[in-house]
């Protein structure tokens, strides 16, 4: 499965493994426990020459949660305007950057996470499902099967030009369930639902391209960027090319 295939499970479905105990705990005797020797949540020792190149450092509210990152650049970033990312937010949208699950190292307070299942609406790590401290309870990522999506404001100096450059967004998803505007002639491409399998809409939410059954998503991009123009930071419109 694909960063994108993975990251839309986690928007459609909650089928796929079983559910176990409902918030994280130091005991690592039972095989409920099992999680906390896999990613994401293993933790690189360093003392044992477990090397782990550090890019960025983050943490939640109250600083029980901290993790490290390995990669310069996430995979994807997009802006996510869907209700259900507005109302587990608390925000206009969500702002959500794709990771492998090898690129996280927790530093502290792997033990001290809650999850929740949005699909089962149910305190269970059963993936897909959102994880957040479970003492301040910040959001801390959504974790997917093969993938997970971090949220940029949590990471140490995103409010440099270094950082907003590198978790730089690409697109808007479910633009028309905005509850903010502000956002026209921003050069990010625009989708009535999920990136690539949805319409393609320019700022006013009419149909560029539109979506069809069965159609892939390299098709998909393929029709897109005959209706866009780029500039060299891939995924920023620079004009529409068409407009029929």
């Amino acid at each position: 499965m694909s960063k994108e295939q993975d990251y839309k499970s986690s928007k459609q479905t909650g089928e796929g493994e079983e559910s176990h105990q409902h918030q994280a705990g130091s005991r690592t005797d039972r095989d409920i426990d099992e999680w906390k020797h896999r990613e994401p949540y293993a933790v690189h020792d360093v003392e044992k020459n477990e090397k782990f190149d550090v890019k960025w450092e983050g943490a939640c509210h109250c600083g029980k949660v901290t993790y490290q990152l390995s990669r310069e650049r996430p995979l994807a970033a997009k802006y996510c305007h869907c209700t259900t990312c507005q109302r587990l937010h608390g925000a206009p949208f969500q702002w959500a950057a794709i990771f492998h699950k090898s690129d996280i190292n927790f530093t502290n307070g792997h033990h001290e996470l809650g999850w929740y299942d949005p699909t089962s609406k149910s305190t269970t790590h059963h993936l897909p499902c959102k994880v957040s401290c479970a003492y301040c309870r910040s959001p801390i990522m959504d974790e997917g099967r093969n993938m997970i999506l971090l949220f940029p404001p949590l990471i140490k100096k995103i409010n440099t030009p270094e950082g907003r450059e590198a978790f730089r967004p690409t697109c808007h998803m479910f633009y028309p369930q905005r509850v903010a505007e502000g956002f026209k002639g921003d050069g990010l491409v625009k989708w009535k639902g999920l990136d690539n399998m949805s319409d393609l809409l320019d700022d006013d939410e009419n149909v560029l391209v539109q979506w069809e059954d069965g159609l892939d998503e390299k098709k998909m991009d393929e029709k897109k960027r005959e209706f866009l123009e780029f500039t060299q930071k891939e995924g920023e419109v620079k004009r529409v090319k068409k407009s029929d």
